[in-house]
């Protein structure tokens, strides 16, 4: 007895004294990358009047961003164990940061799009390499409460973004949402050089070159098929071929690295049906999630004549139960498994969209609040146990190649969310007539939301498969070298 509580005191001891510095220094690098993600949301009408240009054209700002970005993260895992995952971090922060430099600096719409490919590029190694690190190095026990902690970053960024990007629109000018990142990419860029563990690079380790070139494209051509399908239709030819080509590339990929003994992504843990189990519901989440969050603040602003910072101010109580919901989340991860965390957070955020379905121009500031709340507090209790458990269901040693796999998808499934509520929302605006009134706007947005409850309703159920108890063994017994 005495040697159990000994090594719980010592377990405690090394969590709290070791994993937290690394934790602020991944966290930050996270935070810069993903705040940068959401940040131009709001900021878009007033690019289009600042370049003089039109708003299909400064989409391609956010589109390239996302394309680059999915297109970088499947290399993370090798360039991290050629490199070392330390080295890499810190090399894609300051990627990252120079080119947000060049974006405050740009003249005109193309410079712009050019220098956020490149953001893209330097910010879409930070989390896969961020999160296998953290995985890694976390006492088995304590991944549930490490995990999410992490997280953090991942749920006040979105949430954040529209908050800050407003204020400086507002009392400031659009280069400073891209100049605030290098006061922060300074701080994420120290930390991760005094705290990041140091680990030798493997210099044996095989780039499998066809493997490098078919995931990007692939990657990249369906996610820009989901964005065109948004603006365009499903039945524009841009549209249709780009999808076509990535289902194509995308099968070939699959069939090429089942094939190789070094591949780019280890898509044998595919072979785990808890794993598949676990990030189809994590899909399904995510899809939900990011498609009602983009809704948010379109609402406000649209139909409650809102502006972007007092928007923005509406979904703090969001970010106050999103903080609660993900450290809650990770204790009860560690102590009882994915099962009841997931129930729970699926349950809540399911009941916050069924209630958004119901909202006008003018429901009470109250119930909104109310309801982003609890949206809140079903994406802090899912979002990162969810992905724990599906990095649980891998061997150890293979987490750092398939941190890229979850990362990757779930860039693409957030593009889906966003783009298939946004695609329903546009469609249901345009049945309305020309001098439509606020309320009949309202009901436009309340009737999307039934799209984002549907998936979320999905992922309950299948949620209720899980098992009652995570079994750390399973996945230690698995892995090759165990046998």
């Amino acid at each position: 007895m005495q040697s159990t509580n000994n090594s719980g005191s010592t377990q405690a001891a090394f969590s709290l004294k070791q994993i937290l510095p690394v934790l602020l220094a991944v966290a930050s690098g996270m935070f810069l990358v993903i705040l940068d993600s959401t940040i131009m949301n709001v900021a878009v009408p007033k690019l289009v009047s600042a370049f003089h240009t039109n708003l299909s054209t400064i989409q391609w700002v956010i589109t390239a961003y996302t394309l680059s970005l999915s297109a970088v993260i499947p290399l993370a895992g090798w360039f991290s164990d050629r490199f070392s995952p330390k080295r890499m971090f810190m090399t894609s922060i300051v990627l990252f940061v120079v080119a947000s430099v060049l974006c405050a600096l740009a003249q005109t719409p193309e410079q712009l799009i050019l220098f956020r490919i490149i953001q893209g590029l330097g910010g879409g190694m930070v989390a896969p390499i961020g999160i296998a690190t953290t995985f890694s190095i976390s006492p088995p026990d304590k991944r549930g409460s490490v995990m999410g902690i992490l997280g953090i970053p991942m749920l006040l960024a979105p949430i954040l973004g529209p908050i800050l990007s407003g204020w400086l629109i507002e009392y400031m000018n659009w280069h400073w949402i891209f100049l605030i990142n290098v006061p922060v990419g300074l701080i994420a860029l120290l930390m991760a050089w005094r705290y990041l563990p140091t680990a030798k690079p493997r210099h044996n380790s095989k780039l499998d070159v066809v493997g490098a070139l078919l995931a990007p494209v692939s990657f990249a051509s369906l996610v820009f098929a989901v964005h065109q399908g948004g603006e365009k239709g499903w039945s524009d030819i841009w549209t249709l071929v780009s999808f076509v080509c990535g289902i194509l590339l995308l099968a070939i990929f699959i069939w090429h690295e089942l094939r190789q003994k070094y591949p780019l992504l280890e898509l044998r843990v595919f072979r785990s049906p808890a794993f598949v189990h676990g990030i189809i519901v994590a899909w399904l989440n995510q899809i939900a999630l990011f498609g009602s969050i983009l809704l948010f603040p379109l609402f406000l602003q649209q139909a409650k004549g809102l502006s972007p910072l007092e928007a923005g101010l509406y979904v703090i109580p969001q970010a106050i139960l999103s903080t609660i919901g993900i450290n809650v989340g990770g204790k009860l991860f560690d102590r009882f498994g994915v099962r009841p965390v997931a129930l729970i957070g699926i349950l809540s955020l399911s009941g916050s969209l069924l209630a958004l379905t119901q909202i006008t121009a003018h429901t009470s500031p109250l119930y909104i609040m109310c309801s982003f709340a609890f949206a809140g507090l079903g994406q802090g209790l899912t979002l990162m146990q969810i992905n724990t458990h599906v990095l649980k269901s891998a061997p150890k040693e293979l987490v750092s190649r398939v941190t890229p796999i979850t990362t990757s998808a779930q860039q693409i499934m957030s593009s889906f969310g966003v783009t298939i509520t946004m695609a329903f929302l546009s469609g249901q605006i345009r049945k309305l007539p020309v001098d439509h009134t606020l309320d009949q706007l309202g009901h436009a947005f309340g009737s999307t939301f039934w799209i984002t409850f549907g998936f979320a309703v999905a992922a309950l159920v299948l949620s209720l498969f899980f098992a009652k108890r995570t079994d750390t063994t399973t996945a230690r017994s698995q892995s090759p070298q165990s046998k």
